[in-house]
């Protein structure tokens, strides 16, 4: 059963277009194409990706945010109570107002200070700013260096002026060994992305950031297979122009540095709404739904990358809209939080401190709100 569902999978008429098969993609004649096989190199390169983060941001992004003057706010501790502290691990972080009133009389304070509690509470949750910090500086080291390196691999070639020539001799293109690197490198870091997801600061669109690391990896993984390696290198270059300037003005913004990230963030949303909203769909999913059709009839691998092209499209949208959300925020002055700020974040200082009963203690110290300029890619 099992050998005969990976023959199905394997099968070539999913894969590749009609008369074709894989022994037309075997190496022979000088010709080297994309196999299968060589995506298990990004897994290791996944870990070490982990690795590299983690000297990264121990000894270079910590002492940088220190040198911006990134500093983390000091946040106001909640009381020790056990009850409450139960019912937040076990239950909710957000009780309702029924179970205010239970939290009440089980913990013997009044139902404004659980209230209280369980902010302080999501408070101490939430991410440092250093922490922060660290991951906007590694994510703008990588797509800054990706970003020159998929130009240097690129420019030269004749897709990049002219898409017609993605699908010259398509499938029959001899892969380069820049190719190789440009690809392997990418999917090692998307699945060590993916690999890292539970622990980084979780925003309001962490939903759509797992569906769009899972469908990035996937498409990448086919688009090897399938040998559309042309068209995939433009994929991944579009991705990466708009995203350090993104984490650049994150950096900024952690630092306090406004007037700096307010403008690279107009920048990231000029340059976004150009690569992903106009170039993406116009230029490049035009070239993957219209050309091939002129050599070939359609096939399931054709209709699936274009399904996957679309998935991530979509995800440009929605981003575009938040994107946009802010930037009209930001014209009219009303900018006081991102769209896509942390969860929880939105939680407000205390006002009018009332004493906590004797039974807990309350460090000195205020909460701030942080205003986060940011989307993601």
């Amino acid at each position: 059963m099992l050998q005969a569902a990976y023959d199905y999978f394997w099968w070539h008429r999913l894969w590749l277009p009609e008369n074709l098969t894989w022994a037309d993609l075997e190496d022979k004649d000088d010709f080297v194409y994309a196999k299968a096989s060589d995506l298990y190199i990004s897994i290791p390169l996944a870990f070490l990706f982990l690795v590299l983060r983690y000297i990264f941001e121990i000894h270079v992004a910590t002492p940088l945010a220190k040198v911006l003057g990134v500093k983390d706010k000091v946040k106001l501790r909640a009381a020790h109570s056990p009850v409450l502290e139960t019912f937040y691990k076990s239950c909710s972080k957000h009780p309702k107002q029924s179970d205010l009133e239970n939290l009440s009389r089980a913990s013997k304070f009044t139902v404004r200070q659980v209230e209280r509690w369980f902010r302080r509470r999501r408070n101490q949750d939430r991410p440092s700013l250093q922490k922060k910090f660290r991951e906007a500086s590694w994510r703008f080291i990588f797509y800054l260096v990706a970003f020159i390196a998929g130009m240097a691999v690129l420019v030269d070639k004749p897709w990049f002026h002219d898409l017609r020539y993605v699908w010259t001799d398509f499938p029959k293109q001899s892969m380069l060994p820049s190719q190789y690197w440009y690809y392997m490198i990418e999917l090692g870091f998307y699945w060590s992305l993916l690999f890292r997801v539970a622990f980084d600061v979780k925003r309001k669109d962490f939903q759509e950031q797992i569906i769009h690391h899972v469908a990035t990896i996937v498409l990448i993984s086919f688009s090897w297979c399938a040998n559309y390696i042309r068209v995939g290198t433009l994929v991944l270059a579009i991705h990466d122009a708009s995203d350090f300037f993104l984490e650049s003005a994150k950096m900024f913004n952690y630092a306090g540095w406004k007037e700096t990230c307010n403008n690279l963030f107009v920048v990231f949303a000029f340059v976004f709404i150009i690569t992903r909203i106009i170039i993406f769909p116009f230029w490049i999913i035009h070239c993957t739904w219209v050309y091939p059709v002129q050599s070939y009839p359609p096939f399931f691998g054709y209709y699936f990358f274009n399904f996957m092209l679309w998935v991530l499209q979509c995800l440009h949208i929605f981003w575009a809209y938040l994107i946009l959300g802010m930037a009209h925020k930001f014209l009219t002055g009303k900018l006081e939080e991102d769209a896509r700020s942390d969860k929880d974040e939105t939680d407000i200082p205390d006002e009018d401190e009332e004493e906590l009963p004797k039974n807990g203690t309350v460090s000195n110290g205020h909460s701030m709100q942080n205003n986060n300029h940011h989307k993601a890619d």
